[in-house]
């Protein structure tokens, strides 16, 4: 569908947009956003009207636009055009923001920094930001940042790291742990330093981990290491718990940038004896690899964080891919709870905000950060949806992508060329949703995720006296659930975490 919209008029294109049945347009969007043909880019300009068409149609457009493998400078214009001064719905405007920073970030990964709508687009980011008075506004900007992953934002997200409230912190500290391990300078780590032992003022414990997470992932001194270990001395038995296992996976994991500084720290007896390693918490961290190949390493990664009285604080997932050098995150997926402590009567720590109670999610897929999902805020809300709830889980996203696109010519040392054509196509559907029983005092939450991979790879050899082409088609489909559920009517809280994986057809 793609190749053909790529030889299509303007007209056609638009044609075929206006009559398309209303369940297969956002099909005919997403492969339109695909071809990033001239004609196709100036067809959806002349279709897309940002403040008639539904939400669900906007989304699916700018998320395509997100994941595109190589985006052109006519489709961040694009964007930038459709987004600009027009009054939107917030999921539209936040999608749109993240959207923008993504395209960014592949432009100048392609080496077109300079262009024009680069500098457009990162200026309207850095200029939101300066503007933004709630702080949803100024997370969805600080997570725009970290799509797009340009060195010079570096000192602005350290800044709001530092100074900001605690939200804010976590948005730009989990910006900042985008960047690759060669733009994590002595600076960078300083103020992880800072945040970590808290040395300007008291911060939320998620982002006093996820500041010592880190200092150990990207090449860490050994001063750092046991600064981090003796810390947890003085820390709550949970928080404790989860950043010693931390510690401890990174001595399993073979591609873990701080493995040789563990070992060798670990050979002294003040430090890796019983007292320091016998916290007796239920949070866990576990990583570990699920394919390992001469080119390719696939790790799971499942982070669960709980306040001291049971309650599930934080819950982390992760897929991720190394190959040759570059990490790919595959999908991270963070579903967290706030502001818990108070409804089961518990007392916020001294010198600690009491945090609004919230529950929300925040996901990234191939390396583009998502717009966060909120499940509720606020009693009020909580109590609204507890006895309003529809059942429906949340849709995170949902859609067509061009994942791989690929056109080469080779010369070869007869004088021939052969031509290859690498295409490939990602359908993905992932929802969550969480459910709180105030009556039976349960917790569950569900992320299921679906998935169907396509690869149409060809190469052709074409000469006045031979012709030949060898072609492939490859297919995967698979789906994951995970759940967890929670019981904290008594002590100890009871939990039941299960992950189910479908079987996976590969044709």
């Amino acid at each position: 569908f793609i190749q053909m919209l790529r030889s299509a008029k303007k007209r056609d294109v638009l044609q075929l947009l206006r009559r398309a049945p209303e369940e297969m347009l956002p099909f005919v969007v997403e492969a339109a956003v695909a071809a990033q043909s001239v004609a196709s880019l100036a067809a959806l300009s002349d279709f897309l009207d940002f403040s008639k068409e539904p939400k669900s149609l906007l989304e699916k457009f700018l998320y395509a636009a997100a994941f595109s493998p190589r985006p052109s400078g006519e489709l961040l214009r694009l964007v930038l055009d459709k987004l600009d001064g027009k009054q939107l719905a917030p999921e539209v405007w936040e999608t749109g923001i993240v959207a923008m920073g993504s395209l960014v970030g592949k432009l100048c990964q392609q080496e077109l920094c300079g262009l024009q709508e680069v500098e457009r687009g990162v200026e309207t980011i850095l200029a939101g930001l300066r503007g933004a008075k709630e702080e949803s506004e100024v997370v969805i900007y600080l997570l725009a940042l970290g799509n797009a992953a340009l060195p010079e934002t570096i000192p602005t997200l350290l800044d709001y790291a530092e100074e900001g409230p605690a939200t804010v912190a976590a948005a730009a500290i989990s910006a900042l742990r985008r960047f690759p391990a060669r733009h994590i300078s002595g600076k960078v780590k300083g103020a992880m330093r800072r945040i970590f032992h808290e040395k300007r003022k008291s911060y939320e414990k998620t982002c006093r981990l996820a500041a010592a997470e880190m200092l150990l992932d990207n090449e860490p001194s050994p001063m750092d290491v046991i600064n981090i270990l003796l810390a947890t001395i003085e820390m709550e038995t949970e928080t404790a718990t989860f950043l010693l296992l931390k510690v401890q996976n990174s001595l399993r994991g073979d591609h873990h940038p701080a493995r040789k500084i563990m070992k060798d720290i670990m050979r002294d007896p003040r430090i890796n004896n019983y007292n320091f390693f016998s916290k007796a918490g239920i949070s866990s961290s576990f990583s570990g690899p699920l394919t390992v190949t001469q080119d390719l390493l696939s790790t799971f990664g499942l982070d669960l964080l709980f306040l001291e009285g049971g309650f599930l604080r934080l819950s982390f997932s992760d897929f991720s891919l190394l190959s040759r050098g570059r990490w790919l995150r595959a999908a991270q997926v963070t579903i967290e709870a706030q502001g818990m402590e108070s409804m089961l009567g518990e007392n916020v720590l001294e010198g600690e905000e009491e945090p609004e109670l919230m529950a929300g999610m925040s996901a990234i897929f191939f390396d583009v950060q998502l717009r966060p999902i909120v499940f509720f805020q606020g009693y009020t809300d909580l109590m609204a949806k507890v006895l309003l709830s529809s059942g429906e889980p949340t849709s995170v996203v949902k859609g067509n992508l061009l994942l791989m696109d690929h056109h080469q010519v080779i010369p070869l040392q007869s004088g021939l060329q052969v031509t290859v054509k690498l295409q490939g196509g990602l359908g993905l559907d992932i929802s969550a949703d969480m459910d709180v029983s105030i009556w039976e005092q349960e917790l569950k939450t569900s992320i299921n995720t679906r998935g169907s991979l396509a690869i149409d790879f060809q190469a052709e050899l074409d000469a006045p006296f031979l012709q030949a082409t060898l072609r492939s088609q490859t297919e995967v489909e698979t789906s994951i659930h995970f759940d967890t559920m929670l019981r904290f009517s008594g002590s100890p809280v009871l939990m039941c975490l299960q992950l189910r994986e479908e079987q996976v057809p590969y044709r």
